[in-house]
């Protein structure tokens, strides 16, 4: 609901729980208990709105207001069509009521009916003193249909009625990313900063769009002036961290996140970056030192894990490798990204069963790539599991039909197996999809590629010279 009462004094809301306590009876004021239902709803305390509504009308059973939030309360609890029957009743006593016609529109954006909500809130704005809500709600029912151009057009109005309204900017800018009208974007907000010089946040996503049209150097000019104007902003440092991370300015990318770790609590991502940063300069002792603070601030965080992962493996120790990614398998045992990295270190460390485990674990986890089916392909296959290397292949035949490295492989399976017949059929298909990965068979299956058989039919088929 967008009536916007007063928040309640002190006193009527102490009141007011004092009477839930006691199971006395007070008497409030229509306007207290309007306050109060306000107050609890800003506040997420449901049930206590719903109570104080209920008392309310206990007390002002003729109170519009009152039964208006009577109706948030059931469209909240997803009683609609109840909802529906009161603001009937609710226009026949006053039809000019612009809130009747929004929560009206709420229950047509809950049942998916955006364009008519969008009739409705336009029926609201034609009568709305304050318009700046209901141009808000139609932007979003814009947003539903994923019409960006009139999504656009109503947060623009917004912004035109309340230049501090940033919710609605950025909703703006959003549309314009969503376009990828970048470079309009920009003229869009350099016409607002035009008379608003120091917003901020203006700044900061004009830098963004330059970002995304890769002009670094203007990107970085806009970001400054975001700090210029309000020099606590993190998100401003944040960014022009990025960019200078693009720039390879990384003693300068490190020092804009580090004032992020003074203004306020260190973010993970801060913390990752700068690890970055010391990596990408050789200083590895601290890079090590922020990627630990990483995964210590944020221990869900994938990416701080594999850094630190990726830099024992860098270093070629594959023990330190396997002790950090098997922490991150524990916190989070179903990333893909981690049963991956498990598995090429596990191979590193010639331990196959586990290799093997781990790229199952990868590939029940959604990780279809080619290479991810071969590596535990071939590792089955040293490990003397035909049919399931077998099994492990027609399954990635669905995702990548036609691959001549998985033909090749089947056929030198079915000749393990004496199943000549299967075994020549892939052989063939192999050769005709690329003749040069018949050094599978040689490099896999020495003893198949030896077979007279096999030498024959690899020369029967020999790519024509040009």
């Amino acid at each position: 609901m967008h009536l916007s009462p007063d928040e309640p004094n002190q006193f009527s809301l102490s009141r007011f729980e004092s009477m839930l306590q006691t199971n006395d009876v007070y008497f409030f004021d229509s306007e207290e208990f309007e306050g109060i239902i306000h107050h609890y709803l800003e506040h997420g305390k449901i049930a206590l709105a719903k109570k104080a509504t209920k008392l309310g009308l206990a007390q002002h059973p003729t109170s519009m207001n009152l039964k208006l939030f009577e109706v948030e309360m059931m469209i909240f609890e997803n009683k609609l069509d109840q909802a529906e029957v009161l603001l009937d009743q609710l226009y026949i006593l006053e039809q000019s009521n612009e809130e009747i016609f929004i929560q009206k529109a709420n229950i047509l954006s809950r049942r998916n009916q955006h364009r008519q909500a969008i009739i409705l809130l336009e029926q609201a704005l034609s009568i709305s003193e304050d318009q700046l809500d209901v141009l808000s709600l139609i932007g979003m029912e814009y947003l539903f249909l994923e019409d960006y151009e009139n999504a656009k057009t109503y947060f623009m109005r917004c912004v035109d009625e309340d230049t501090e309204d940033y919710s609605a900017l950025y909703n703006v800018v959003y549309c314009f990313e969503f376009l990828e009208q970048h470079t309009e974007a920009i003229v869009y907000l350099n016409e607002f900063l035009d008379h608003n010089p120091y917003c901020e946040v203006a700044w900061h996503q004009i830098g963004k769009q330059y970002y995304q049209l890769k002009d670094y150097q203007k990107a970085l000019a806009a970001f400054d002036f975001a700090i210029i104007s309000d020099d606590r902003f993190i998100g401003a440092y944040l960014e022009k961290g990025k960019v200078l991370e693009r720039l390879k300015d990384y003693g300068q990318a490190i020092e804009s996140y580090m004032v992020t770790l003074t203004l306020d609590d260190p973010t993970s991502f801060a913390l990752l970056r700068i690890g970055k940063c010391y990596e990408k300069l050789g200083q590895s002792d601290l890079a090590l030192q922020f990627f630990n603070k990483c995964v210590e601030e944020d221990a869900l965080l994938d990416k701080a894990w594999i850094a630190i992962t990726d830099f024992y493996v860098k270093k070629k120790d594959f023990d330190k490798a396997l002790y950090f990614i098997e922490k991150a398998v524990n916190i989070d045992g179903d990333n893909a990204l981690y049963w991956k990295r498990h598995a090429r270190i596990s191979l590193k460390l010639n331990r196959y069963e586990e290799a093997e485990h781990a790229f199952r674990r990868t590939i029940e986890l959604g990780n279809y790539e080619l290479t991810t089916w071969l590596s535990r392909c071939d590792l089955l296959i040293k490990l003397g599991e035909h049919r399931a290397a077998i099994n492990n292949l027609l399954q990635a035949c669905e995702f990548h039909p036609d691959q001549a490295e998985i033909e090749f492989r089947l056929g030198g399976l079915y000749y393990l197996l004496n199943d000549q017949h299967k075994g020549q059929f892939h052989m063939i298909n192999g050769l005709h999809l690329n003749h040069e990965f018949v050094m599978v068979i040689e490099i896999l299956f020495p003893k198949v590629h030896a077979l007279l058989s096999v030498q024959e039919l690899i020369q029967n088929h020999q790519k024509p010279s040009v």
